[in-house]
């Protein structure tokens, strides 16, 4: 049986991972001519993510490219002194197995657990499906797959082709965050550097391994903005009008926007889709049901998503009719837990008011400065995606016996020059 899979970040290639350990046909295709290493910002592996990971044997090379940020710093904007924290303790109080990992370095991890049993065609994008499952493609010939999915994030393609404009799934949730990478100015080992203020927060990162700095910037609108998604000057902008006069530190890394070689912009946005299913196509991760990047916990819900995509596919034979209303009612519950803990936690860490900008700060000290049984349980009863994280629970989906069919089938198809056009392993 043969899967095609859209997108080669988080989602795409764990999916593939299990689909090819399951005994499937795997292609995977990607708009970008390579693993994308642009830069990126750091995501957080919860305990379903870490356990479905050390499943896949790369559990070791995950904690080992950890970002090993252990202290937090945050000034309040208005109040000279600052509130340390042990983010360890904080970590620990969040979850019982949780690492904090740059996205690029995860999905390289993934790939690279995939490149040998998967054909990756990069540099590529599909531009028709239809009921039959012929998909065309911008570059490769045509081609005819049982199934496809996609995992191209949330301004999928692949949705857009199959279920229409973004617009009538995504829901604007009041922000806007901005990513860019600069040099450690602040000379960061191992610390978070945070600037919180009424309806805006900025903060500095590194990680240990790297020898540049990332810059996160968090900030309210009560309205969608107008801009273009590739304006990028414009994106920019809008930056440094909302953080403008914040402190000096923040004035600096807006200084890097003109300089900085990775940049990222958009809205905060949840999407909500009634199916993530329609005939021979399903979505997974960010591209079906993005609670909203940058606080939702996006990342671990589509490595779950993945996950249990791939293994309600062999629990059914292949059979997408049984199997793709299986993903969704395993996937219900997690889902819309995902989103409610993505409201809370903007609300979190982009304070509406001066008393939530001091919540912030004194509360990660206090759970910091606690015992770790008592700091876990405080938290735990305050903030709704440790507690769903940590309720999460999966079917355990033995691999396939005939998975080396699978990968028969992929040695035929490498074989076969019509095949292989555009393929980069």
């Amino acid at each position: 049986m043969r899967i095609l899979i859209s997108g080669a970040s988080i989602a795409g290639p764990v999916l593939a991972y299990w689909l090819t350990r399951h005994g499937f046909c795997v292609t995977v295709v990607e708009r970008a001519p390579a693993l994308r290493k642009t830069g990126g910002h750091a995501v957080d592996l919860f305990r379903p993510a870490m356990d479905i990971s050390e499943k896949m044997g790369v559990l070791a090379r995950v904690q080992e490219r950890a970002t090993g940020t252990n202290q937090m710093t945050v000034h309040r904007e208005g109040v000279r002194r600052p509130v340390r924290v042990d983010l360890s303790k904080v970590f620990g109080a969040t979850s019982d197995r949780h690492v904090e990992i740059m996205r690029d370095d995860l999905s390289e991890i993934y790939y690279d657990a995939t490149r040998d049993d998967v054909e990756y065609l990069f540099g590529d994008s599909i531009t028709e499906i239809s009921p039959d499952g012929e998909v065309r493609f911008d570059n490769a010939a045509p081609r005819r797959f049982d199934l496809v999915v996609g995992a191209d994030g949330l301004h999928s393609n692949v949705r857009s082709l199959v279920f229409g404009d973004e617009s009538r799934f995504s829901t604007f949730i009041g922000a806007y965050f901005g990513v860019l990478t600069l040099p450690n100015v602040s000379s960061l080992d191992r610390e978070l550097l945070i600037h919180v203020g009424v309806g805006r927060t900025a903060g500095m990162y590194g990680a240990r391994h790297l020898d540049d700095a990332r810059a996160l910037l968090l900030f309210r609108s009560e309205r969608e903005l107008d801009y273009h998604h590739h304006d990028v000057p414009r994106q920019k902008e809008l930056l440094r009008g909302a953080f403008a006069g914040m402190h000096a530190d923040v004035d600096r890394w807006l200084d890097e926007l003109d300089r900085t070689p990775a940049f990222y912009f958009d809205s905060i946005t949840q999407l909500r889709m009634d199916t993530w299913s329609r005939g021979r196509v399903t979505l997974v991760g960010d591209a079906g049901y993005c609670p909203g990047p940058a606080v939702g916990g996006s990342t671990t819900l589509a490595v779950v998503g993945a996950y249990v995509l791939a293994g309600e596919l062999a629990r059914a034979g292949g059979d997408h009719e049984r199997a793709f209303p299986a993903y969704e009612r395993a996937m219900a519950e997690h889902v819309h837990g995902s989103r409610a803990a993505a409201l809370s936690a903007a609300k979190t860490l982009i304070p509406t008011s001066r008393l939530g900008v001091s919540g912030l700060a004194q509360g990660a000290r206090l759970i910091s400065a606690l015992p770790a049984g008592i700091g876990r349980v405080l938290l735990r009863l305050t903030t709704k995606s440790a507690r769903l994280y940590n309720s999460m629970t999966l079917d355990d989906y033995p691999p396939s016996p005939t998975a080396s069919e699978g990968r028969a089938g992929r040695e035929a198809d490498s074989a076969d020059p019509a095949t292989a056009e555009g393929r980069i392993l």
